[in-house]
Parts: C-alpha cells; sequence; structure tokens
C-alpha cells in the first residue's frame, strides 16, 4: 500500500464536552455543544437575509451575481471528466494468479456489518460476503447483532459455526450509539488495512474488493465510496424516483472529485483506511448519519475520498411515501448538523480553497435553498414580484436534470426516451426534499433530538 497522508493538528477538534474546568465563553457554539440553539440562528439569518434581499433595491441582482458565480462553478463541475477507475485485481480463479499476483501483498480487508432484526436478509448477505472472488486469507467479515429482537442472533450464530471467518458480536440493551456505537465496538479488535461497511440489505458484487483496493493505490485516499444502486427499483414511484436520485448523486460526486471538490460517504458500500478512522477516534457516536460526519472528519484532516462507479452495490429502497419520509429526514438532519457541528473548522479554511467552494456552493442547493424557497415564494406573491433567489433554483433544476440523464444513460444503457421519462419523474420525485428540509430545519430549531437507532425494514414485500 501506498504511504499515508500526515495527520494535521487536532486542537481544534475537540469539543465542548470534551473539556475539563469551569465554563469558558469562548467554546459556547463549539462541538456538539447548543445544537438547538446554532439551528435556530441559522434557519433565522437565512429567513431574515430572505425577506432583507426582497426589501432592498440591490436584492435581485445580488442573488444574480452569487448564481452566476454559483454557475461558473457548476459548468466546471459538469464539464471535468472524472478519472478511469485503476485495472481491478486479478481473479483469485485465474488459473495463472500464482504467477501474476502474490497473496501477501494484497491488503488485508475487515468487512464490518451492523444488524438490527434483520433476519430477511441477513444470512443471504453472510454467504454472499463469505463468497467474494477475493484470497479467503485476505479478508474476513465481522457482523454486529445490535440487540435484535427475531431470529437475527441465532442465524448468525449458526452460521459462525460453520464459518471459521465470521466473527459474531452481540450488543445488548443498554447499547449506546447506534451504528457508530456498533461499529466502533469492532473496528479495533480487526486487523484489516481497510475496513468496508455494508448495510443489511446490501448486494455485494462478487468482484467488488478487488475494484476497490486499486483505488487506494494514492496515498491521500482515506475512503472509498461505491456508487450505490437500488435493487427494488421497478416496485413503485417511490422506489423509481430513489433510482434517480442515486444516479444524480453519483454523477455530481464523481465530477466534484474530478475538480478537487468534496467526495462523501454514504454508509453502504463505505470503504475507510485504517489509520485515516483511527485518526478520527472512530465513528463518531453523537450523530444520527455516521457516514456523513466521517465524510467531513475525514476532509479536515486532509484525506480524500473517491468514488467507484462500476460495479455498484445494491440496496432495497424504501417502498412507501411514510418510510421515505422518514429516512429522508434522518439523512437530512445529520446531514445538516454536521455544519453546525463543525462550523468553526470549516469558518477557518480547513478543507482549502477548492473544497470550500465547493462545499458552499452544495450547501447553498442542498440545504439553504429547500429552506428559504417557500418564505421567498410567499413574499414574491404578497408584494407581486419575481422570487429573489429564482436564478440559484434555475441552477440547481438544471444540474439535476443534466446530471440524472447522463447517469442514467451511462448505468443502464437505456434509450434517450427512457432516460427523458426517468429524468423528470425523478426530478418531481425530488420535490419532497424542500418539505423534508424546510420541517426538519423547523423542528431541530425547537426540540431537542434524541439520537436513537432508526430501523427500516428490509426483505419483505411492502406496499
Amino acid at each position: 500500500m501506498a504511504d499515508f497522508a500526515e495527520p494535521i493538528d487536532d486542537t481544534d477538534f475537540k469539543f465542548a464536552g470534551e473539556l475539563d474546568g469551569g465554563f469558558d465563553p469562548d467554546e459556547l457554539f463549539k462541538g456538539y455543544d447548543g445544537r438547538r440553539l446554532k439551528a435556530a440562528i441559522a434557519l433565522s439569518s437565512l429567513w431574515l437575509l430572505t425577506v432583507v434581499l426582497h426589501f432592498v433595491s440591490w436584492g435581485h441582482e445580488f442573488v444574480l451575481v452569487v448564481a452566476g458565480l454559483m454557475g461558473i462553478h457548476a459548468l466546471r463541475v459538469m464539464l471535468s471528466r472524472p478519472q478511469p477507475a485503476p485495472a481491478q485485481l486479478p481473479s483469485v480463479r485465474s488459473e495463472d494468479l500464482v504467477s501474476t499476483a502474490s497473496y501477501e501483498n494484497w491488503p488485508y480487508i475487515s468487512l464490518l456489518v451492523a444488524a438490527k432484526n434483520e433476519e430477511n436478509v441477513i444470512g443471504d448477505l453472510v454467504e454472499s460476503l463469505l463468497h467474494l472472488d477475493y484470497p479467503a486469507s485476505r479478508y474476513d467479515l465481522w457482523m454486529i447483532d445490535d440487540n435484535s429482537s427475531d431470529r437475527t442472533a441465532q442465524i448468525l450464530d449458526d452460521l459462525a459455526q460453520q464459518y471459521p471467518a465470521l466473527s459474531v458480536v452481540h450488543r445488548g440493551p443498554d447499547a449506546k450509539g447506534g451504528k457508530s456505537g456498533a461499529l466502533n465496538l469492532v473496528w479495533p479488535q480487526t486487523q484489516g488495512d481497510l475496513l468496508a461497511v455494508f448495510d443489511a440489505d446490501a448486494r455485494v458484487p462478487n468482484d467488488l474488493l478487488r475494484q476497490v483496493v486499486p483505488m487506494f493505490e494514492t496515498a491521500k485516499t482515506g475512503a472509498v465510496q461505491v456508487r450505490k444502486a437500488i435493487e427494488n427499483a421497478s416496485t413503485n414511484f417511490w422506489t423509481r424516483g430513489q433510482k434517480a436520485e442515486m444516479a444524480l448523486d453519483s454523477y455530481m460526486q464523481e465530477r466534484r472529485i474530478a475538480i478537487g471538490g468534496i467526495g462523501e460517504l454514504r454508509g453502504n458500500g463505505q470503504f475507510v483506511r485504517r489509520e485515516a478512522i483511527a485518526q478520527c477516534g472512530g465513528w463518531n457516536e453523537e450523530t444520527i448519519t455516521d457516514d456523513l460526519d466521517l465524510t467531513i472528519q475525514l476532509h479536515l484532516r486532509q484525506w480524500n475520498i473517491g468514488l467507484l462507479f462500476t460495479p455498484a452495490v445494491g440496496e432495497e429502497g424504501v417502498t412507501n411515501a411514510l418510510a421515505l419520509w422518514h429516512q429522508r429526514n434522518r439523512w437530512a438532519e445529520g446531514g445538516f448538523q454536521r455544519y453546525l457541528d463543525y462550523w468553526r473548522q470549516l469558518a477557518k479554511n480547513r478543507l482549502g480553497w477548492q473544497k470550500s467552494i465547493d462545499m458552499a456552493s452544495y450547501w447553498i442547493i442542498q440545504y439553504m435553498m429547500p429552506a428559504v424557497v417557500l418564505p421567498d415564494l410567499g413574499i414574491a406573491l404578497i408584494r407581486r414580484q419575481t422570487p429573489v433567489f429564482g436564478p440559484i433554483v434555475i441552477l440547481s433544476v438544471g444540474m439535476s436534470l443534466v446530471g440524472m440523464f447522463k447517469t442514467l444513460r451511462r448505468a443502464e444503457e437505456t434509450s434517450v426516451w427512457s432516460a427523458v421519462v426517468q429524468t423528470v419523474r425523478g426530478n418531481l420525485y425530488m420535490l419532497h426534499w424542500i418539505v423534508v428540509i424546510a420541517t426538519m430545519a423547523m423542528r431541530i430549531s425547537v426540540r431537542p433530538k434524541k439520537l436513537k437507532w432508526v430501523k427500516t425494514v428490509h426483505g419483505i414485500s411492502a406496499g
């Protein structure tokens, strides 16, 4: 494996809750402290900005300039040429493997899966992960049963009797930290140079490890996210929308990475270098989205995150509006929460200019715009004028249309007409994010959050 990046000074990463002594006014709003107040200040500031821009004579011109600058960044993203993935390692089933590769030089990989009440899917996942096309002596599998009340624990214990490479760890009812706590319990016990995290419903391609490993040859690559694909996309409108959403996400990520921007982890199918996760002190147990939090921590420590487009890791999409609402609210809150937690480091430009500009642009699109679009529209109707943030909304929709269309065509090699239909439907589906972000921002501004495991049911048909 290549050399590793040097860690940066972690002084600014110590949170208020970790400090000794009495109250220090300078620690206000630092780390996890004051999340609710920070959220209220952020949302109030965005609403106030919206009102001010409507009432000053230069409001529309100011937004037009901002949209122009963002448009330049957007063009850089869309015109970028992502680097092709490096050549995969040879198959362990190849007859001439002995002459082409040495097992001992291949990195050791520890696969981690945290599971709670997954009896419908857990057996198939274990069987597939233990038969990957990678030297059996160079990887192992760790399954964490997080106090399941169904047959998950028994199924795992039975499988552990059959497979020496499978280690099963059980967490009791008093265990804390959710998925992060489960991963933190296990990863220090592993020997993997790389740690791979999968969800219980993952569909893992047999050659995935051989495809991912070469991407870590670059010394500054701290993690790699595998593109996610929705396995049950044909079920209904909601699953088809999630398929288009994942296509847009991979398009943006691949091109943002290509221009030196932010690559992000998505939980299922994430690979992390051991040295990188050690620098972060493991996964953050004070967040509801461990992958998004780890994304920020890695970039602040000057690691890069890559994206593997092919092959994709499959997962089940939620099949009804209520399940989607709960899942997306958790994603939205965790994504917004990380900016509140790390705002000081971000404000100090600890990411560097390229990543800071990229993150700011997509924060405006992903979080600011959904939070202000309804107040903006309401004031515009009352004053009988155009919405002040209209140019940024148009830019956002344009990027979404292009990204979805191109990736759907690429991933499926489908016809132009089919890609157009899926893109239009996908963008209609994406409108739910406006409601999710807007209500989430208001909710966390007035109500404290209790961290808990949010369970998505897998392996059953749902209407």
